[in-house]
């Protein structure tokens, strides 16, 4: 043995050297096919043999174009040729045939094996089936066009909160840019509307393993409120630890406000914007339990429009609609945000007001009384109010605290109108 021999493995036979090297082939994950110089093929290893279904002895001198079909690229094929040709060497990918008629993808170098004198004596070609490859990739990038692509809000953190990749509808959403909001925390977009129970609520879904799925107010980046459907989902990774959060918003704010311009227009009156007495009724029942439970007291004022039916019939409704929208203002502007001022009907109006003394509720009741008497109208001339005033009692249900007002302003009407009776004057 020459033991600067390159046809053998250092300090191994020639005999040793072919038998290791044979051993490789055949073991080989990667499909190897050598042919002659006229490209018959002489030899395919294991791998060959399955990642295109013939055995060894069904490929023997065949020529590998047996292994193309309709989708193999000629072009392919013409530059495989001129390869060989005038570099003894071809890399490529291109669609081959299975035995069973099955298309595969096909990626696959061919390197020339010359004799002593440099003629073309066998071609070597490594091979790989990247069909699988190439549909994760497909996949994959298909996947990454749709994320990007989407509407919908997404975002990606780490399993420390820290965000890494945000899509247009994020930007879209929120109005900061991917490059803005990478590096840093979804803190970026609170909006102070929740409190602790809530982020205790989110992250221990979150630490469990658990989505989260809640309505959110995020902050714009312009400093508005977004109203946002969120949910959140653990990934996890091999060993079962968490790697990152996904997090896909969705816009609502639109749809919300639509809902509350709704709630306003159910529970509100049209013309002057009170409470209309549905949502009075309501307000009343609400109150009356609290004050149950936090043993306090509230008073219900009640307010009348003197002679209102005369002043239609005279002036005309468009006039009568006038004084009841002065009248709205009037009890707004003398009560507080907490009060709840209702159009009873017509032109009966109540306000309820919590946590307030009969002494006070009566002063209120003036007050009102005294603003709108002091107003004079044109071609009308001055109108007035009559008002009860009642504070509630230990186990009052509705009916009996506005029968018990109700008596109130009409003794006011009694007593020549224009003035306010509480349960003091009673």
């Amino acid at each position: 043995m020459r033991p600067n021999d390159p046809n053998n493995l250092p300090g191994l036979s020639s005999k040793d050297s072919l038998m290791l090297l044979r051993s490789t082939a055949e073991l080989s994950f990667t499909s190897i096919v050598i042919t002659d110089k006229q490209h018959d093929i002489l030899y395919a290893n294991p791998a060959f043999c399955r990642m295109t279904g013939y055995s060894l002895d069904e490929l023997f001198g065949q020529n590998p174009k047996i292994l193309q079909g309709p989708l193999t690229d000629p072009l392919v094929i013409e530059k495989l040729r001129r390869g060989l040709k005038e570099r003894g060497f071809f890399a490529g990918s291109t669609i081959n045939y299975r035995k069973n008629g099955q298309p595969y993808l096909l990626e696959w170098t061919i390197t020339q094996i010359s004799d002593d004198s440099g003629a073309p004596r066998f071609f070597v070609s490594v091979q790989k089936d990247i069909t699988q490859l190439d549909a994760e990739r497909s996949t994959g990038n298909l996947f990454a066009k749709a994320i990007e692509a989407a509407y919908d809000g997404i975002f990606i953190t780490s399993s420390e909160g820290v965000i890494e990749f945000a899509n247009q509808g994020f930007e879209l959403i929120t109005g900061y840019t991917p490059a803005e909001v990478i590096g840093q925390t979804p803190a970026v977009l609170k909006s102070g509307k929740h409190d602790k129970a809530f982020y205790q609520r989110l992250w221990r879904h979150l630490h469990e393993g658990l989505p989260f799925r809640a309505m959110v107010i995020n902050k714009h980046k312009n400093g508005r409120e977004i109203h946002c459907q969120q949910t959140i989902t653990a990934v996890k990774g091999a060993n079962g630890a968490i790697t990152h959060y996904v997090s896909i918003i969705k816009d609502m704010t639109e749809r919300v406000f639509d809902e509350i311009k709704l709630q306003e227009q159910a529970s509100h009156d049209a013309m002057t914007g009170l409470l209309n007495r549905r949502r009075g009724e309501f307000e009343l029942d609400t109150l009356l339990t609290q004050s149950d439970d936090s043993r306090s007291t509230f008073c219900v004022l009640m307010a009348d429009i003197d002679n209102f039916k005369a002043v239609n019939d005279t002036y005309g409704h468009p006039r009568g609609d006038e004084i009841i929208k002065v009248v709205a203002d009037i009890l707004v502007e003398h009560t507080r945000k907490s009060d709840k001022c209702v159009r009873w009907g017509g032109e009966e109006f109540t306000v309820l007001l919590p946590f307030c003394d009969l002494d006070r509720a009566t002063r209120i009741a003036e007050n009102i009384r005294t603003e709108l008497a002091a107003m004079t109208f044109e071609d009308i001339g001055s109108v007035t109010l009559s008002l009860g005033v009642t504070e509630s009692t230990a186990g009052d249900t509705p009916s009996q605290i506005l029968d018990r007002v109700d008596q109130r302003l009409y003794q006011s009407k009694r007593n020549g109108k224009n003035r306010v009776t509480s349960e003091n004057a009673a």
